[in-house]
């Protein structure tokens, strides 16, 4: 039997801590059948070959910038069949420049609201918040999230724009406090599906660092998002 071919794709601001992060789902993708490749730019997306032929794509890159060439092939070879899947900025605060890779994804990071200006600090953790990840009720149903019940993190909490092709799987809510502009909650997605051509994409928005990465209800839906995602369709 032929294996399935995952392409991870990584790279970007380092904060994100992409070789890690990726790595830490290497074991579970050979485990689930992969030949897994490994590139650490988006040149690859470029070659239409090498994209024809993959089932799974696993972008890590936060930030940074793509050609139309390689943006032109990520995108043909996902409405040929390849999935796509990712968490937090590697997927949602990709090639901010790109109108077209938003287009694609379905969503894209705007902000992660702060604690309170006089408990920060200067350092990451500033944007630290309890927050919970609600499961929608198409997210019950959904094999990324059956069986997962809302559950709570103390990470960034992504505020995303998004249109209305994605399936939201589960949301949470950003509360209205007194140091923030707006003036009531502002519920968005926290993790959704994308039907694009014969492609399916999942996006999950925790994922920050490591920690959350091995929250176990973290990491199954990103486990299970990348079985889900993979190609459906013979590659032609």
């Amino acid at each position: 039997m032929t294996s399935k071919q995952a392409l991870i794709v990584r790279g970007g601001w380092e904060g994100h801590r992409p070789v890690q992060a990726t790595e830490l789902f290497l074991p579970f993708l050979e485990s689930s059948g992969f030949t897994v490749r490994i590139e650490e730019k988006t040149d690859v997306y470029a070659d239409a070959d090498a994209m024809a032929g993959t089932d799974l794509v696993v972008q890590c890159i936060s930030m940074s910038e793509i050609t139309p060439e390689q943006l032109s092939g990520l995108t043909a070879a996902i409405e040929a069949g390849t999935g796509f899947t990712g968490w937090h900025g590697g997927i949602v605060d990709s090639f901010r420049a790109s109108s077209d890779y938003l287009h694609l994804v379905g969503g894209q990071f705007a902000t992660h609201p702060g604690k309170e200006p006089c408990e920060r600090r200067g350092e990451q953790e500033d944007n630290f918040l309890p927050y919970v990840v609600n499961i929608t009720e198409r997210g019950r149903e959904h094999p990324v999230t059956a069986g997962i019940e809302d559950f709570e993190l103390c990470t960034e909490q992504y505020w995303v724009l998004h249109d209305d092709l994605i399936d939201v799987l589960a949301t949470t809510t950003h509360p209205a406090r007194s140091w923030q502009p707006w003036h009531r909650p502002v519920t968005v997605p926290a993790i959704w599906t994308r039907q694009w051509g014969a492609g399916r994409i999942v996006v999950t928005t925790p994922g920050h660092s490591l920690d959350v990465l091995e929250n176990p209800n973290v990491r199954t839906v990103i486990e299970r998002g990348m079985l889900w995602a993979t190609r459906t369709v013979s590659a032609s």
